[in-house]
């Protein structure tokens, strides 16, 4: 389908050069000094908590650092992140100049065999040197726009349990990776 279809020439960069790493902001709380509140405080796999305070305030793409779902993938290891926030440091905060640019590089990474990224010392770890290494596709903005769109479609439909019967959100969502695959499928540039 040459809808799909991506020239060979689509410029590849890497994680460090498309997005502003800011996890030098990031403070972790132990539970015990943690105080309640309304805004989400993120670990490795999402929100684990609600706290009184905000260290980030925007729009960012989160990305597990650690943890053993870096290699299982049983939850999304890059998922977006709004508002007034806290992150603690099981994950990396990346901040994008376009919602195009942070989804289109989210449903790219949840795509993606980071293995060869990921330390397995303790636990597994992916470090914020090996973060800024993972080669990215850096399509021009209209072809990620376009991207972005339908796989937004897809996730939309997939996440909406008010749209549909199981059988057919199941179908949705086979439909969604089947183009998620073909949509962000390029050929690494050989140096």
């Amino acid at each position: 389908n040459h809808l799909f279809a991506f020239s060979d020439d689509v410029e590849m960069g890497t994680l460090g050069t498309v997005a502003i790493n800011l996890d030098s902001k990031r403070k972790p709380v132990t539970k015990g000094n943690r105080e309640a509140g309304e805004y989400p405080y993120y670990g490795a796999s999402g929100i684990v908590d609600y706290v009184s305070d905000f260290i980030f305030d925007g729009d960012y793409l989160l990305v597990s650092e650690d943890g053993a779902n870096l290699v299982a993938r049983v939850t999304p290891i890059a998922f977006s992140a709004s508002g007034k926030i806290w992150v603690n440091n099981h994950a990396h905060v990346l901040k994008f100049e376009t919602y195009v640019e942070r989804k289109f590089i989210e449903y790219y990474l949840n795509m993606i065999d980071l293995s060869r990224f990921i330390s397995t010392a303790a636990q597994p770890k992916l470090t914020q040197d090996n973060l800024n290494k993972i080669p990215v596709p850096v399509p021009p903005i209209a072809e990620q726009k376009r991207i972005v769109a339908i796989l937004d479609r897809f996730d939309a439909l997939c996440n909406d349990l008010g749209s549909g019967l199981p059988g057919e959100i199941e179908a949705r969502r086979k439909q969604y990776e089947y183009y998620r695959d073909k949509l962000l499928t390029f050929e690494e540039a050989t140096a």
